[in-house]
């Protein structure tokens, strides 16, 4: 077949594309670099003019500026259902024009074949290859899931965009309409180690040995563990988000995936974002597996490699060893993401360790993340029958299997100093501490 022909058939301009999306419509996105601005801004204007209504668009952390995230008054005509929240999408929830799905990410596809059908599919990729297939670049995650129960797939061809082989595909005959474009993909500031973070860091490090198998995710404290890992040996990556920490343990030969016991001598992720190093690593690198989230999340998958290691973050945690990461209070954050699936996964796993990692403090000192009960509101992300090890700068609480009087005292023990003596007053007034 000539599927050149077939691409050029198939090429439209952004206001085309829109032209053809219809009242009531749910429109799907996947993740970060993978979705579509232009088509987006294009939507927003029919919008503007009063030619939509109704229209949802699933979408999993934002990372572009688009308009429905910032002008309420495209609710009810142009409106966002997050998976899981951005900056934007957070903005749009919180001020009560945004929806929110709550959800473990790994779950995700499965909601998605079970609950809906989507009347278009929107994702960025990268040039059409010689075969009709389009790589979907930065992201699989829920894209095939998506894909399968799409009536309609509108892609933006941006040169920029990587061409992962080892990540998910799609071919010309499965396109309904494309836009060309050349666009910088969207990179994530660069993070700067504090003090505080580099002794976070370097107390996760110390409990790692050589030969695990590690999960970071995105900020200062994931990025200080990855520093600090970098005189290890034969590690091995299996993680939700494949960051720039990532691809300097890989290139320093910390990491190998020499000892995993799954996709050995591949480093697995189900999308990646941060700097255009990452980008520019994951082009046409087999050595970076880009599977889907359902499969990659999947705890009885992770916990498949041993020596298991995930690291994330909180907001705060209370006395129980309960976790919340995703509100402050009852103002909406993100989302439960993978931490509970990778907490599950590592302490499932021969050897495994989940540790949850923070500053002791908020507002200058002010305010302790370690609480006696958490804030009102707040959401529990990981429970206190999953939590591992709690990490902040003043030491390593393990609690797992642990009763709730020492719990209470170890977390006390790594709470700032100015807040200890409060804590423990509050656990004995309630009991905790016997």
């Amino acid at each position: 077949m000539n599927y050149r022909a077939e691409y050029e058939a198939k090429r439209m301009s952004a206001e085309q594309i829109a032209a053809q999306v219809q009242n009531d419509w749910v429109l799907g996105m996947d993740s970060s670099a993978g979705q579509t601005p232009v088509l987006m801004r294009a939507l927003a204007d029919r919008a503007r003019k009063n030619e939509l209504k109704n229209v949802k668009v699933h979408t999993l952390l934002d990372v572009y500026p688009m308009d429905f995230f910032a002008d309420n008054s495209l609710f009810g005509k142009l409106t966002d259902v997050a998976w899981f929240s951005g900056g934007g999408s957070r903005r749009a929830v919180n001020g009560g024009y945004g929806d929110v799905i709550p959800n473990y990410y790994r779950d995700v596809p499965g909601l998605i074949r079970e609950l809906y059908d989507y009347d278009a599919f929107f994702v960025s990729v990268s040039p059409m290859d010689r075969h009709g297939y389009f790589s979907l670049a930065t992201v699989c995650s829920y894209s095939p899931a998506m894909m399968e129960k799409a009536r309609r797939i509108y892609l933006e061809v941006n040169d920029q965009q990587p061409r992962a082989v080892c990540g998910a595909q799609i071919h010309i005959s499965q396109v309904t309409g494309l836009l060309e474009l050349s666009q910088p993909l969207p990179v994530m500031p660069p993070t700067k180690i504090d003090a505080v973070s580099e002794q976070i860091g370097g107390l996760i490090a110390e409990r790692i040995d050589d030969g695990s198998c590690i999960q970071l995710g995105i900020g200062a404290i994931p990025d200080a563990v990855g520093a600090a890992l970098k005189q290890k040996h034969d590690l091995g990556i299996h993680t939700e988000l494949f960051t720039d920490s990532m691809v300097e343990l890989i290139e320093c030969g910390a990491v190998n995936n020499s000892k995993k016991q799954i996709h050995r001598f591949q480093s697995v992720t189900t999308f990646a974002y941060g700097s255009q190093r990452i980008y520019d690593y994951l082009d046409d690198n087999p050595g970076i597996a880009l599977l889907p989230v359902d499969y990659v999340n999947d705890p009885n998958v992770i916990c498949k490699n041993d020596r298991m290691i995930s690291i994330n973050a909180a907001l705060e945690v209370d006395l129980w060893g309960q976790v919340c990461a995703e509100s402050v209070g009852t103002r909406h954050m993100s989302g439960t993401g993978g931490q509970v699936d990778y907490v599950r996964g590592a302490c499932q796993s021969k050897g495994g360790k989940s540790f949850i990692a923070f500053s002791s403090t908020a507002k200058n000192d002010t305010i302790s993340k370690i609480k006696s009960t958490l804030t009102p509101g707040a959401v529990i992300t990981t429970s206190k029958n999953d939590v591992d090890y709690i990490v902040t700068e003043y030491g390593v609480a393990h609690l797992r299997g642990e009763p709730l009087s020492k719990r209470a005292e170890r977390l006390i023990a790594i709470a700032h100093p100015n807040f200890r003596d409060e804590l423990r007053f509050e656990a004995k007034k309630r009991g905790i501490l016997i």
